[in-house]
């Protein structure tokens, strides 16, 4: 990072959620971390789902063929195997350790269903809010396999993958100018392998938020340390330049930020837009079927 010590300002934990357990899909098992409750605090992000069970009656129905309309998703797969289909033709293999991201724009029907019978299926979908002008984009699809993932280490053994934005000079698998988008996200997946601090330059007009979805985290403000345990989100106030986060080995953690869009939110479902009348409109669209071509 590139602020100083002298002039690096952590930010505080605002607030700790519990996700709340809930069934998506065809009865997949999750935990709904980010609610609608959270989407104007949050902003642009509006939801963030954490997946994982061995045991296939919890995964196995997976998300067979569902609508979307202007918003982002953005699935990270820790561990097991989904495939993506799409009406724009899109079709992709999402396993450990890789990222499919979804621009659903004007949009797109779409399936994410297991190829796995047993084992382990892990991993996170958020979902990234469009601004006015670009809801209506074409649907757009890109599928990053793990390797493809920047990654670094810091030099106290602090494994970073950088999936979107910028972190200490390593530019994410997805990085576009604000121009094209701007929420501007941030999306770090950061790995404690030994005991240390990672520190990240944070923009104070960026909402920001991590999750523990190994071990346990302290986020350091000041000197003062805020314990956020495992499966915690913690919310972050909006001060400071960045965010201090230290933590045990074995701890693994999500961060990610973006730019609020400060537009109104008007959600059905699987549809986002601005006003009740454009989600009566995408209904339509949907039902019409213009959202197969």
């Amino acid at each position: 990072m590139n602020i100083s010590d002298s002039s690096f300002s952590g930010r505080r934990v605002e607030q700790q959620v519990i996700g709340q357990a809930t069934r998506d899909g065809d009865g997949v098992k999750l935990t709904r971390v980010l609610t609608q409750s959270h989407q104007r605090r949050l902003d642009p992000f509006l939801m963030l789902d954490n997946f994982g069970s061995d045991d296939p009656n919890d995964y196995g129905g997976g998300f067979p063929d569902h609508p979307h309309r202007g918003f982002e998703t953005v699935t990270y797969m820790i561990a097991g195997r989904m495939r993506h289909r799409d009406s724009a033709g899109n079709e992709g293999l999402l396993q450990n350790g890789g990222v499919q991201w979804m621009t659903a724009g004007r949009g797109v029907v779409h399936s994410e269903m297991p190829e796995q019978e047993e084992g382990v299926m892990e991993g996170f979908q958020l979902w990234l809010n469009l601004p006015s002008s670009q809801k209506l984009c074409p649907p757009g699809y890109k599928d990053i396999q793990s390797e493809s993932i920047p990654e670094y280490q810091t030099p106290e053994g602090i494994r970073v993958r950088v999936i979107a934005g910028q972190s200490q000079g390593v530019i994410g698998a997805v990085h576009r100018s604000a121009a094209e988008f701007p929420t501007n996200p941030l999306y770090l997946d950061i790995h404690f392998e030994t005991e240390g601090q990672f520190r990240q330059e944070l923009n104070v007009q960026q909402n920001a938020f991590l999750f523990v979805y190994r071990g346990a985290v302290h986020v350091v403000t000041d000197g003062l340390e805020t314990h956020v345990g495992l499966h915690r989100m913690a919310i972050l106030q909006n001060e400071g330049n960045g965010v201090e986060i230290k933590a045990m080995p074995g701890s693994k953690v999500l961060l990610i930020a973006g730019q609020a869009l400060n537009e109104p939110i008007a959600q059905y479902g699987p549809f986002v837009m601005n006003t009740r009348e454009e989600l009566m409109k995408a209904v339509d669209d949907f039902r019409a079927g213009l959202f197969n071509s």
